[in-house]
């Protein structure tokens, strides 16, 4: 290639370069392509979302420690992060409504949105007069259907006792035995210084004690039973919380019990009696086999499951 040739292709390759140089910075002068009036107001309406309730309502503004807010009716069960967020709420605070109502959480009035944690009195008075619940989160009982039931119930009810007034202003008839009283579902109760004897009383008589219904009662013959008889009233407070204050109308008299014969009972008879453990039947059999019959309590004194007060207690239930 003759030199000629070679400086005529540098000239053509730098004569492109600065046609690109050219074309790239006057290109750069305009950055914004010409946009019609239909386009340009969706572009503004998508960095200005504005909610429904926005439209319909004035917009207001203002200044929330520096900072522009913008007031606007909303809904918190329905308000967008967006929206809150324009509204002054912390981001920490949406997120306490969104989990909120994640959780199946419904602001029914606005004082409940005041309980929003971080929310302070002064947002809360400014934000109060903008919270609009929707209808479908209202509570049921404002409905008008049910607002109508419930006048009408209470009408009802008072034309019902208006009924009742007329009646009882012209009925003249006096009922037959007003005054008496079932004796056998609710026994006349005995008075201070009378009293039921243990030994013979069943469970008609031991309902006329005060304090003594039915459960008490079937509950005192029952452990009579199992005790063979009583022979103290005191024996009643070993029935678990028993009425103490029903000990004063009792006493025992011509007490007759059923006594346990120590020398032919099996362990598993002994100690079903109240007073009689199983290790205090155990040591009874044990000493009948060692030593032979019992002739009285008094040889089982010498055993550690029987002091003087056990004796004692087992004296009117034995014999030999």
């Amino acid at each position: 290639m003759q030199k000629s040739d070679r400086k005529v292709i540098l000239f053509l390759i730098s004569l492109a370069l600065i046609a690109l140089c050219a074309i790239y910075f006057v290109g750069n002068q305009n950055q914004y392509t010409a946009l019609s009036q239909p386009d340009s107001t969706c572009i503004a309406s998508l960095q200005n979302p504005i909610n429904a309730n926005e439209t319909q309502h004035s917009v207001h503004y203002a200044l929330q420690d520096g900072k522009r807010i913008t007031l606007f009716p909303f809904d918190p069960n329905t308000a967008d992060s967006n929206a809150l967020s324009k509204l002054g709420l912390a981001p920490y605070q949406i997120r306490s409504i969104y989990k909120y109502r994640a959780k199946g959480g419904i602001y029914r009035t606005p004082q409940d949105f005041a309980k929003l944690y971080g929310l302070t009195r002064k947002q809360y008075r400014t934000l109060e007069p903008y919270i609009e619940i929707g209808d479908d989160y209202l509570p049921a009982f404002t409905m008008a259907t049910i607002q109508a039931y419930e006048q009408n119930k209470r009408a009802e009810k008072q034309r019902i006792h208006e009924a009742y007034e007329a009646y009882k202003a012209s009925d003249t008839y006096t009922p037959y035995k007003k005054t008496d009283r079932d004796t056998v579902r609710y026994p006349i109760k005995i008075k201070v210084g009378e009293h039921i004897n243990l030994a013979t009383a069943d469970t008609a008589l031991l309902k006329k004690v005060p304090g003594i219904g039915s459960g008490w009662a079937r509950a005192i013959v029952n452990y009579g039973k199992r005790l063979g008889g009583y022979v103290a009233v005191g024996q009643l407070k070993e029935i678990e919380e028993f009425p103490v204050e029903a000990l004063p109308f009792f006493e025992v008299r011509g007490e007759h019990t059923q006594k346990l014969n120590l020398n032919t009972l099996s362990l598993s008879q002994l100690r079903r009696h109240p007073y009689i453990n199983f290790h205090m039947a155990q040591q009874i059999v044990a000493y009948r086999r060692t030593r032979g019959k019992l002739t009285s309590l008094s040889q089982l004194r010498l055993l550690k499951d029987f002091p003087p007060e056990v004796i004692q207690r087992l004296q009117p239930y034995v014999t030999f």
